[in-house]
């Protein structure tokens, strides 16, 4: 079959919530969508090398339902348009890519799609490299195998899973003969010293239908929960949602478990291009710049006598003394504090955070909505104090409150403002009252973000007392 018959279809998985990345990374605030500075995102970057795919398509986007509006928003500031599938929950990487892989099938029916599967969360740098990798494999993708991408191990790293590999297949191809999930040290060194590994990027490259066929075969709940809530699928406002009862219905698997575990048609190529999953402090320490001292400094961070350490200061100042080998990041609501090389274990912070009901596991300091976002400034038993800012053009829902009243003043800007049966334009420095029980909305007419501060008042302010009438987004009655 010839290789122009094919299109190459990125396709982007949104699902990971980062919890090795608290406190920066929240269950609502993923690290794929975290600002790294200068507005930087790890999604922004992963569409920047899908477009650099020679004679790509348009990337099929999956994402968590409560993640939609980032990726809406970055799509516009790269100018990229896309399939954005919507999952109700998470369900990992296995359904995830069948129905990418349903998606694809539907809209490029005669030019047999190819899909390049991709986290948004990892870190590669030379975006040349990955392009010409992903190119040299087609062929290898092309003849029916399910190519994943291997990357030359630099050390025994414990955290990555890794690929060993079997008969040469030509060029930089092999096939697969084993995996191994995050070994232990002595193990790791093991297979170092052997030559015959890679580390397991989590990249795929591989037909549609091929997919689709080998998932059918080993893992067939999977195949039909996304066969029917593909079938049963419904698009609004730009987002496509899979029929949600159809898709509940399907195990949570990853790729490399239902499929790539069983399949004969594993191939694992390598990867030329420098590469990391970004998925722990450790790894931002390894690939940033450092000082004399082998310190990492982000933000406002001050080191004296300290050596070894990742230092992130998002918020205030941060100094460190006389230690060594910490990581140490700050937020406005959180500060961790660990050793480097217990970075791994973040996660059982979130899990504690979590056992207690405590919202830092979930959300930040400063929430984006699809409006803009609203930052916390003070919080007490029956008040609290946010920052908002609403972008140009854009609207909140209307909306009222049972148990809270809100008092708006404009910082920077032009509010235009419902309340009840009144509206009207405030400007600097002027204010306005909304009673309990009375439909409100606020507005940005200008052309630069509007800054207001609301002070909340009442017996209970929690985000789901908002009844909503109407809405630009999409969203239901409730929060």
């Amino acid at each position: 079959m010839s290789t122009s018959s094919f299109i190459p279809v990125p396709v982007i998985l949104c699902g990971g919530s980062g919890t090795r990345l608290w406190p920066l990374s929240r269950e609502l605030y993923p690290k794929q969508f975290m600002d790294l500075g200068a507005g930087r995102t790890l999604f922004a970057d992963t569409l920047a090398r899908a477009a650099a795919v020679e004679g790509a398509a348009d990337p099929v986007i999956v994402c968590n339902e409560t993640q939609r509006f980032y990726a809406a928003d970055a799509l516009c500031a790269s100018g990229a348009n896309a399939d954005v599938i919507l999952e109700p929950v998470a369900k990992n990487t296995a359904m995830a890519a069948a129905l990418a892989a349903l998606a694809a099938a539907d809209r490029h029916r005669s030019q047999n799609p190819v899909l390049l599967i991709m986290p948004s969360d990892h870190g590669i740098d030379a975006i040349c490299a990955f392009a010409s990798s992903v190119r040299s494999a087609l062929s290898i993708a092309f003849s029916g195998r399910i190519v994943t991408f291997g990357i030359d191990p630099s050390s025994p790293e414990t955290g990555y899973g890794y690929i060993v590999r079997g008969r040469h297949l030509g060029d930089s191809a092999y096939e697969v003969d084993r995996f191994v999930e995050k070994p232990d040290e002595k193990a790791a060194v093991a297979m170092l010293q052997a030559g015959s590994c890679f580390w397991n990027s989590g990249i795929f490259l591989v037909r549609a239908d091929v997919y689709l066929e080998e998932l059918k075969t080993f893992a067939p709940d999977i195949f039909h929960a996304a066969y029917n809530a593909w079938g049963g699928r419904n698009t609004r406002y730009g987002f496509v949602f899979p029929d949600r009862e159809a898709f509940l219905s399907s195990p949570s698997l990853s790729i490399d478990y239902a499929v790539m575990e069983h399949t004969k048609r594993a191939a694992v190529c390598s990867m030329s291009a420098s590469w990391s999953d970004l998925g722990t402090w450790e790894a931002f320490y390894r690939l940033a710049q450092k000082d004399a001292d082998g310190n990492v400094r982000e933000g406002d961070a001050l080191c004296i006598g300290t050596s070894g350490c990742y230092v992130r200061s998002s918020d205030r100042l941060v100094a460190a003394l006389d230690v060594s080998n910490l990581a140490i990041v700050e937020t406005r609501d959180a500060v961790l504090v660990s050793r480097r090389d217990a970075s791994q274990r973040v996660r059982e912070i979130v899990a504690a955070l979590k056992s207690a009901n405590r919202d830092e596991a979930v959300i930040s300091s400063q929430v984006f909505r699809p409006w803009g976002s609203y930052e916390r400034l003070a919080v007490g038993d029956r008040f609290q104090v946010k920052r908002i800012t609403v972008a140009p053009g854009r609207q909140i829902s209307l909306q009222l409150h049972h148990h809270r009243s809100e008092h708006w003043i404009v910082v920077e800007g032009t509010a235009e403002v419902i309340n009840g049966s009144e509206s009207g334009f405030f400007h600097a420095n002027q204010s306005t009252y909304i009673p309990p029980e009375t439909r409100h909305r606020l507005r940005n007419p200008g052309p630069n973000p509007l800054i207001i501060i609301e002070v909340q008042s009442g017996d209970y302010l929690g985000e789901d007392d908002i009844e909503r009438f109407s809405d630009d987004y999409g969203r239901t009655d409730s929060n």
